[in-house]
């Protein structure tokens, strides 16, 4: 029996009080209904990589640090990635570039996409993050997700109200995501 091909859900950001690991987790289950593809959450601020410390760049695939090495064999059990991120200040967090600029041969290749949230959507944060994708060589689908996400969204404490009611509007979208990635690893 063969095993469905693997995506990650890559949490995007680490800041405290961060409503990133939800819109993650709902965009997991959105995604994974009635897919034939396996999505799995990863959250950087759990990997906890240290700012890049590598001496030597990562295309050269010569990882001197134990935790490079472990983030390496993580990420090359993926077929394929998706990244979900808050736009600061017009860009993405600093935590998800420097997680792609550990390693490079990693996500050579591997269909990718991302969804971003923000008072606007974050499309300006999703164009920077498909560059650098792009500049690692990942195979960037045709296919991105915007949510907007308002302080009228938010409560007291800075948390979705109705998570499931604010992003509702990025089903359809999310869903074309898993066709994307279906078509781009099935036969």
């Amino acid at each position: 029996m063969n095993t469905p091909p693997r995506i990650a859900v890559v949490i995007g950001s680490s800041r405290p009080g961060r409503i990133c690991p939800g819109i993650a987790a709902w965009a997991r289950d959105v995604l994974a209904d009635n897919s034939r593809l396996d999505y799995e959450l990863i959250d950087l601020a759990e990997v906890d990589l240290p700012m890049l410390d590598e001496p030597l760049m990562a295309a050269l695939g010569h990882y001197e640090h134990e935790h490079t090495r472990a983030w390496s064999r993580r990420v090359s059990g993926f077929d394929g990635f998706f990244f979900v991120f808050p736009q600061y200040n017009w860009g993405y967090p600093a935590i998800v570039k420097n997680a792609l600029d550990y390693l490079y041969d990693e996500w050579h290749g591997r269909p990718a996409s991302l969804l971003t949230y923000g008072t606007r959507g974050g499309n300006l944060a999703a164009d920077q993050l498909i560059q650098v994708m792009r500049g690692v060589d990942m195979a960037v689908l045709d296919v991105h997700v915007e949510a907007k996400v308002t302080k009228a969204d938010l409560d007291e404490n800075w948390q979705l109200r109705d998570l499931a009611a604010t992003l509702e509007p990025t089903c359809a979208q999310v869903r074309a995501v898993d066709e994307a990635f279906t078509n781009a690893l099935t036969d």
